[in-house]
């Protein structure tokens, strides 16, 4: 099983122990702040079971229906599980709206914090865990769970604070406070997390470092040929698409301008992991001199 499978598949499992005790502080305690942890903590199973699902789809090889891959599919699931963050914060908006009608005392307030503190700690751990790998491993759909995971945790903190200054104070009517305040939280980060997935399937080129890296790259390593044109570049999942026009001189053979455009592509591949090149040969008078990329001399 690939690794990144694996460490979606250990987010089903984390995802149903924080469950569960969360629903325990829960019924320790009768906190709405609590419940509503708990029910968010339902959307966070729901989420790994669809990045599970989703990873281990855009791993399939590339076939004849889908010759660039499957990749694109972590970007739909990173899209829904937005769609579901959304979801989890309106459901606390809800809970939290009753309970300022009905404010009700708390129960067992300390024992409820200390199960809830430990599915925080347990969730904190493995939300950092999905962070290091999703972007060593350039995985959408890791890192979204994390961001989606890091939101649960600040949920967490804040419904804390809330039932502790509720067990302090007497104050019922935080309860349903702080956990509105979360859900606000909770409903930006949805709409970012949306809007950065939507970018990668309308094919959005990578950040301009990546885009200048790649530039130099060309320039270093096109030692024969004129220049490189006509650069384009875009992410699909863990797969950075590079094509570009590269110009030789007329006398070049095409066995050379081969050699040529694989020590470029090797060097491309070795600096951009996951980097999937394709290259244009030209002749020296399709040359865009100065919107080229110029190739340095190697005295």
């Amino acid at each position: 099983m690939d690794k990144t499978v694996r460490l979606a598949a250990g987010s089903i499992v984390v995802g149903l122990i924080v469950l569960a005790l969360k629903y325990a502080a829960y019924l320790l305690t009768g906190s709405v702040a609590l419940y509503s942890d708990a029910l968010e903590s339902i959307v966070n199973v729901a989420t790994a079971v669809t990045i599970f699902l989703a990873v281990r789809f855009s791993a399939v090889p590339p076939d004849a229906s889908h010759p660039f891959g499957h990749q694109k599919v972590e970007y739909l699931s990173a899209v829904l599980i937005g769609v579901l963050i959304v979801v989890a914060a309106l459901s606390i908006l809800r809970e939290a709206y009753f309970a300022f009608l009905d404010p009700k005392p708390l129960e067992a307030p300390v024992d409820g914090l200390a199960v809830n503190g430990l599915a925080s700690a347990i969730n904190g751990a493995w939300c950092y865990a999905l962070f290091r790998f999703g972007r060593a491993w350039r995985s959408p759909a890791l890192t979204a769970d994390a961001r989606h995971l890091l939101t649960d945790v600040i949920t967490s903190v804040g419904v804390l604070i809330g039932v502790a200054l509720v067990a302090l104070t007497g104050w019922l009517v935080l309860d349903p406070a702080i956990a509105a305040l979360v859900a606000l939280n909770i409903l930006w980060a949805g709409w970012r997390l949306m809007r950065e997935s939507i970018g990668g399937l309308m094919d959005e080129a990578p950040p301009e470092a990546v885009i200048a890296r790649i530039r130099e790259v060309i320039s270093k390593e096109a030692i024969g040929a004129l220049e490189a044109h006509d650069l384009r570049t875009r992410h699909a999942g863990r797969t950075t698409f590079i094509q570009f026009h590269l110009v030789v001189p007329g006398n070049v053979t095409v066995a050379e301008a081969h050699d040529i455009c694989d020590r470029i592509e090797a060097a491309l591949k070795s600096d951009i992991p996951g980097a999937a090149v394709t290259i244009h040969v030209e002749p020296e008078n399709k040359a865009k001199h100065p919107q080229g990329v110029p190739v340095l001399d190697p005295s």
